[in-house]
């Protein structure tokens, strides 16, 4: 498939499912993450695997480069994956930790978007793919800063969606509710990490990575003049 695609957050998770799928289906790959020995390991064909920190602007925009000179493409989708999700009541968390969340999960997809925008919007074609979550649409106890990001993702991708449509580029916003990846791992509070654990348990660890990648491959594959804007999935057991 000539065609390329810019995976953030591609070393884990739904990110990590991404890479393996739609490398499958013969896509070009530049997958980014801190963790590159994880990237390597996938062993896939046609990726570029390179460490990334989405909040380093210029480093994101010289790896996007690279990768369009190595395949002589131009990114067609770029998928705004990385975040993190540090639970706790907003008087337990660090101020660092609350800016790290700030600065990743905002400002990442920012630099992401600003990196790709302009060309897709002069060759009138493309797509951008925010991953959000349902805390982008209600907000949950100990999720005080996660949602205030996500409620950003949401916002910035409502409105950037309106002022690209007219040059035919695509925004996807996709918000799922519980999914069975490591997000929790950035949380250190052993009672909240329980709490969540215990929610997790009653709808069998909610959705899988697979099912959700299998979601946005499938509304990446539609024409490029249908857009499905925005996703709210999880599984059925789930009450949101």
């Amino acid at each position: 498939m000539e065609k390329l695609i810019v995976i953030t957050g591609a070393s884990s998770g739904i990110g990590k499912q991404l890479a393996i799928d739609f490398n499958e289906r013969g896509y070009k790959l530049l997958l980014l993450a801190r963790r590159v020995d994880l990237l390597v390991n996938l062993n896939l064909e046609n990726a570029i695997c390179k460490q990334l920190d989405v909040t380093d602007y210029e480093n994101f925009k010289l790896q996007v480069d690279e990768a369009e000179k190595y395949f002589n493409l131009k990114v067609d989708l770029l998928i705004n994956n990385a975040g993190i999700m540090p639970l706790d009541k907003i008087y337990n968390l660090d101020l660092k930790t609350q800016h790290d969340m700030i600065d990743i999960n905002i400002k990442g997809v920012l630099n992401g978007m600003n990196i790709v925008i302009n060309d897709m919007k002069e060759r009138k074609t493309g797509t951008i793919i925010n991953i959000s979550s349902v805390a982008g649409r209600w907000t949950g106890e100990n999720r005080a800063v996660y949602n205030g990001t996500k409620f950003a993702v949401h916002a910035i991708s409502e409105q950037s969606r309106r002022e690209l449509a007219p040059f035919n580029v695509r925004l996807l916003t996709i918000a799922p509710a519980i999914v069975d990846t490591n997000l929790l791992d950035n949380t250190s509070n052993k009672e909240v990490l329980n709490d969540y654990l215990k929610v997790k348990e009653k709808i069998n660890n909610g959705l899988t990575p697979k099912q959700v990648s299998s979601i946005i491959i499938y509304a990446y594959e539609l024409p490029q003049e249908i857009s499905l804007k925005e996703i709210v999935l999880s599984s059925t057991k789930q009450a949101i």
